[in-house]
């Protein structure tokens, strides 16, 4: 992990057609946005949610808070005009639905491109079909511009024709893929949303789920979500204090064959395990 990692424990979506939703997402600790023009807002405030979201990610009021625009999704009257506008505004990244090939990411980045987007502004796909999931792989290595994978479990649901379940048990395969392939292409890749907002403990057992099996941070559709996620995916005090004891016996231990630390034996992948997880706290300690 390089020292430019960006911490994005904490993705809110936040609906564009809502203006009080916009300037509230200025005062809250998430590291990043997707400013919503699909599934948040009616067919009747596209256009105006359009301009909005536009001219929110131009404005530069949102600090630190990596800012995202979501379009609507290829195929649907808006995509075009809003990937061009949103492309023009320059966010640091446009967040598309349903990417289901790597010939749809190529599509896209030419228009991208086209239509004037700024280097700073990257790709995010959405994975959110079993044709995507069958094609994660090549999806992720489709272009440079690609910077993250999104996870639509709503709608691998709805797809798989599966449950909501404890545990997730109908989509592990297809989370897992998912990091297998954005951790080969280092990209990053961010869970899915959990609807039941109210239900802290449920959220929470996500969290550390999806945490434990990779994932760089979580979509949110609730502010009320935000501590726990930020909290969960950050390394804890004693996971730092861990690196830095690892890494303290590995450069004092450097030429002497065999270096442990309390007990253990450490080895090179320990050691990269220990600068990665330092490189994550000091750049949450920097965001903060």
């Amino acid at each position: 992990m390089s020292e430019s990692y960006t911490p994005r424990r904490s993705v809110l979506y936040m609906p564009s057609s809502n203006a009080r939703a916009l300037e509230k997402a200025k005062t809250l600790p998430v590291d990043a946005l997707i400013l919503d023009l699909e599934d948040a807002v009616g067919p009747d405030d596209k256009v105006a949610a359009r301009e909005a979201a536009c001219a929110a990610a131009a404005s530069g009021e949102y600090g630190d808070r990596e800012v995202t625009i979501r379009v609507n999704g290829i195929g649907t009257q808006w995509h075009e005009e809003d990937l061009a506008a949103a492309s023009k505004a320059g966010p640091a990244g446009i967040v598309v639905p349903k990417v289901d090939s790597a010939d749809e990411v190529r599509t896209l980045v030419a228009a991208m491109e086209a239509a004037g987007a700024p280097e700073r502004t990257k790709l995010w796909a959405m994975i959110e079909t079993p044709a995507a999931i069958f094609d994660v792989r090549e999806i992720a290595q489709a272009s440079d511009r690609l910077e993250a994978f999104v996870l639509g479990t709503n709608d691998l649901v709805k797809e798989l024709q599966a449950d909501h379940v404890p545990g997730r048990a109908p989509l592990l395969t297809s989370l897992s893929w998912a990091v297998l392939a954005a951790r080969e292409a280092g990209i990053a890749v961010l869970d899915g949303v959990y609807n039941a907002v109210k239900d802290i403990a449920g959220f929470t057992a996500e969290c550390e789920q999806g945490r434990d099996m990779g994932f760089d941070g979580k979509t949110l559709i609730h502010p009320g979500q935000v501590e726990v996620c930020n909290t969960t995916f950050a390394p804890s005090e004693e996971a730092v204090t861990e690196a830095k004891g690892v890494l303290q016996a590995w450069e004092e231990g450097a030429g002497t064959g065999v270096v442990t630390h309390n007990g253990k034996m450490i080895e090179n992948l320990h050691v990269d395990i220990a600068r990665r997880v330092l490189a994550t706290h000091e750049a949450i300690l920097a965001r903060s």
